[in-house]
């Protein structure tokens, strides 16, 4: 009986699997080591996880997440679940680039891409990912993703980038003021998640031109500074993540503009993931 975590800066994604076969799914807040502590992500799992979990040994805890690609975090996320689960075997702690790729490619070679709330790539060869443009963060990067979609969109909205009825209906809806916007943004924790929270509003409102070109040029923005470093021209691009699932019109079009054949895009990968480790 192993246990799959799917962990992205939002929410986690927990299957129990036994033989291949899905016993349980639970889903969490999302456990990122890069800006969380060992007891904030051990308190999750006490709280959020265990009480739902229905097993008390497992074989092995497969933990896909956002922040894991340095040693020091992967121990922190690896202390946090040994708290509190029985593991005989292993707890393999990596990437969730790591996880798109083993879900959209499986053992062949292929360029698997993330685009959630943050936005990820990388060329992986059947077995590891051996080429990786680093994402930045939606600070410096993060292009496409639903952080950065929300980024551009408020500093459109704040800017008057954006027609006055458009400017009055994202306040409305959201029931926010600029001086809401900026704290959330400059003093709240996890702004990248109060952002990607507002990008669903581009997607209600795709019919105007300017949030349509909004988000196909944050789409080509990210297959340049990302996908076209890799030998994209031999690959069909996967993509995984809830903004590429969405919006695959939209990103379809920078696609085609780019050059790039699209090929599968999910919306998780934890259904490629349960065929991967069965």
């Amino acid at each position: 009986m192993i246990l799959i975590a799917d962990s992205g800066s939002t929410k986690t994604d927990w299957c129990l699997v036994e033989h291949g076969e899905v016993l349980q799914q639970i889903f969490t807040k999302g456990s990122n080591p890069f800006f969380q502590s060992e007891e904030e992500i051990s308190n999750e799992i006490a709280t959020a996880l265990l009480p739902q979990l229905q097993a008390s040994e497992l074989d092995a805890v497969y933990f896909y997440g956002a922040g894991c690609a340095f040693p020091d975090k992967i121990e922190t996320v690896r202390r946090a679940i040994l708290r509190h689960l029985h593991v005989k075997e292993q707890v393999e702690v990596s990437t969730d680039m790591l996880a798109a790729a083993r879900s959209l490619c499986g053992h062949h070679a292929g360029i698997a891409c993330i685009m959630g709330t943050g936005s990820n790539s990388c060329y992986y060869d059947g077995g590891k990912i051996v080429q990786n443009v680093s994402p930045l963060g939606f600070i410096l990067g993060d292009e496409g993703s639903g952080a950065c979609l929300g980024k551009l969109l408020v500093g459109d909205i704040l800017k008057n980038q954006m027609t006055p009825e458009l400017k009055e209906k994202f306040l409305s809806q959201f029931n926010l003021t600029p001086a809401d916007i900026i704290d959330r943004v400059y003093r709240k924790p996890f702004p990248n998640r109060f952002l990607a929270s507002l990008s669903p509003f581009l997607a209600q409102n795709l019919n105007e031109p300017c949030v349509h070109n909004l988000v196909l040029n944050s789409f080509k923005s990210f297959l340049k500074r990302n996908v076209m470093q890799y030998d994209y021209t031999s690959h069909e691009v996967h993509f995984i993540g809830s903004v590429a699932y969405y919006y695959k019109d939209v990103l379809a079009q920078a696609a085609d503009e780019m050059g790039i054949r699209l090929g599968t895009i999910l919306k998780s990968p934890m259904e490629g993931l349960i065929a991967y480790h069965r």
